[in-house]
């Protein structure tokens, strides 16, 4: 066993895009930094992949969108790397299925399936939802005057509270928790999800692929990108793969860190870059606060997957198609058009999400992709006779990854977030520090929110030293 012990001035644990940024802002300072990374990769949940069909253009199995507005630190960056952006596809004929199984063609905008009734309670449900996104405090969400009311109910129990349980609104309510935060709206506080809304500057921003949305801009060159430039900007040697962390020892003085082979890192400051749920791989001495503890044993990710199908050519849009795929009945849940065409690159990404996603899960890998494709082209088949059979297949079960457990944050149940363990999620511990998109104020479980959080953890960790020089 290696028993090497180097001596940084901080050890930032986790090289995803939060990990990484905050190092740069640690090493442009002049401090030194290793960043120590479980898997072998950089990157975290963004992982894109060449497609057999053309490897110039890769997919995305992980994070995939941008936006060029309120998303001002991940534009900056593309702009810096010199990164090709997509418009996510948004025109042409959109195909809907009801929990029934009934497949409906559409135009782009999906609620043109809905009578004028049923438009009525949609509308009033977002502007309900918008109401209580507005008054919510994005720095101190327990703050806001409708915090406890919010974090003392479940996202489906504020529906029946305030739409009176209506099956429009509990169908819309399903659609937002489930593509936002791979959950059923039974498994989510109301507040918390209110707050990730907030975040994403909106609900109508949060879910829509038009300007300012959250799903607006993709990356031909693939948003693992982000990542690799990222790791570029650091020193050489900063960054170890597999090499993941089991103990950090604290005292006075400073910090030692333990990966899995011995190595050991005596470090003044740590910056942790691993989601709350996984806290509990790493052996804290002494063990972290009471209400940090609990936030790890209180947070759960939902349930993400993606099946990305690729094809040799685009013939959904010379179809007259948008790509845009939204069913009530499973196992995709949504689909989007994820093609690079300069790079000649054509793709659908299948979303399976929330209980949907779970039982689809529970098939085996055979079985899963059968019903991806037996369900991919009855939806198709009402408006394309013969669907062709995609070149390449390719999944990424987040959920399944054991150092990740899901996406895209991890979820809090009715009384978490107001609690002390809510509140202590930026809280740093002594010289340890915690970053990641799930701590951000502004687009959590988006990368914007991951890079925000890493700088907010560098500029701590500079400053806490600064104080000590």
């Amino acid at each position: 066993m290696a028993t090497n012990l180097y001596n940084p001035d901080v050890a930032v644990v986790g090289a995803g895009l939060s990990g990484l940024r905050a190092a740069r802002e640690i090493q442009n300072s002049g401090l030194s930094c290793v960043v120590l990374e479980s898997l072998d990769r950089v990157g975290g949940r963004t992982l894109s992949m060449p497609t057999k069909e053309n490897g110039k253009a890769p997919v995305d199995l992980g994070a995939a969108w941008i936006n060029d507005s309120s998303q001002t630190e991940m534009f900056a960056l593309a702009q810096a790397f010199g990164f090709d952006l997509v418009k996510q596809r948004a025109e042409g004929t959109s195909i809907y299925q009801d929990e029934l199984g009934n497949v409906t063609p559409t135009p782009y905008e999906m609620e043109s399936v809905l009578s004028p009734e049923e438009i009525g309670k949609m509308d009033a449900l977002t502007a309900t939802i918008n109401k209580f996104v507005e008054r919510a405090d994005s720095n101190n969400p327990r703050q806001g005057p409708d915090a406890a009311k919010l974090d003392s109910m479940t996202a489906m129990e504020f529906v029946d509270q305030e739409c009176g349980g209506d099956r429009v609104a509990h169908s819309l309510m399903a659609t937002v928790s489930g593509s936002l935060l791979g959950v059923s709206p039974d498994k989510i506080s109301a507040l918390q999800l209110v707050h990730y809304i907030k975040g994403g500057t909106g609900l109508t921003n949060a879910i829509s692929e038009l300007k300012n949305g959250g799903q607006y801009l993709r990356i031909q060159q693939g948003c693992q990108s982000f990542a690799t430039c990222l790791a570029a900007q650091l020193s050489p040697g900063t960054i170890q793969v597999s090499s993941p962390v089991q103990r950090i020892r604290q005292s006075e003085d400073g910090c030692v860190v333990e990966t899995t082979d011995g190595t050991r890192y005596n470090t003044k400051k740590i910056v942790i870059s691993v989601p709350t749920s996984l806290y509990h791989k790493i052996l804290f001495e002494p063990e972290l606060p009471t209400a940090k503890r609990t936030l790890g044993e209180s947070t759960k990710f939902g349930y993400y997957a993606k099946t990305i199908l690729v094809f040799s050519s685009p013939w959904w849009q010379e179809n007259g198609l948008s790509g845009c795929l939204s069913s009530e009945k499973g196992p995709i849940s949504f689909a989007r058009d994820s093609c690079a065409p300069k790079d000649g690159q054509y793709s659908f990404t299948c979303f399976h999400v929330a209980k949907q996603g779970q039982d689809w899960s529970e098939l085996s890998a055979e079985e899963r992709q059968r019903a991806v494709l037996e369900h991919f082209r009855t939806m198709f088949n009402v408006v394309v006779k013969d669907v062709p059979e995609p070149v390449q297949i390719l999944e990424k079960e987040w959920a399944k990854d054991p150092w990740f457990g899901g996406a895209s944050v991890p979820v809090m149940m009715p009384g978490v977030m107001t609690s002390d363990a809510g509140a202590a999620i930026r809280d740093a511990v002594g010289h340890i520090h915690f970053v990641g998109t799930e701590t951000a104020t502004e687009w959590m479980g988006y990368m914007e929110g991951a890079i925000r959080s890493g700088i907010r953890g560098g500029k701590e960790v500079i400053a806490a030293l600064n104080q000590t020089v």
